[in-house]
């Protein structure tokens, strides 16, 4: 059994979901687990809400930037064991070819940045997807990665990402 295991969250813009899975994963898995995130077409900057949520709840924001996916795919890239997809348009995407054939799923969570209203609105947007993406960490963290096999690993990752 591996002691260390590096996942990544991918999104189009890489600025809401995928960043908050990142500083979850990493406050909640470490240290057995390191996270990372990446867009397909990465915004350039974290949405302020992002940033406002994570706060909120007491995790750091200090090092995040928008970032390409094609980072992850370079030679000095960290090998991957995870990859999970948190938006509809980047699991429909290509994605680069992973060294390592990492397992990987799609979580789709609702996008918070298109959410068009009042501050209320768009602050429950923030909300809900934070509270999704901490519930799916959470379960995943669970998951008994020691004593199964990579195929029951990956029907259990696809049920977390159904709920």
């Amino acid at each position: 059994m591996k002691s260390n295991y590096n996942v990544l969250f991918l999104c189009t813009g890489n600025s809401a979901r995928s960043i908050m899975a990142e500083v979850l994963m990493n406050r909640k898995g470490s240290p057995t687990f390191r996270a990372f995130s990446a867009g397909s077409h990465p915004a350039g900057r974290v949405h302020p809400e992002s940033i406002r949520q994570l706060e909120l709840a007491g995790l750091n924001t200090s090092e995040l930037r928008s970032k390409s996916w094609d980072e992850f795919s370079l030679p000095d890239a960290p090998p991957l064991d995870f990859v999970f997809t948190v938006c509809d348009n980047a699991a429909k995407e290509v994605c680069p070819i992973w060294p390592g054939q990492p397992m990987t799923a799609h979580w789709g969570v609702p996008d918070p940045a298109s959410v068009v209203g009042s501050p209320e609105d768009i602050d429950r947007a923030f909300r809900q997807a934070f509270s999704i993406l901490e519930r799916r960490i959470s379960l995943f963290l669970c998951l008994p990665l020691a004593s199964l096999d990579s195929m029951a690993i990956q029907r259990d990752i696809d049920e977390i990402g159904r709920k």
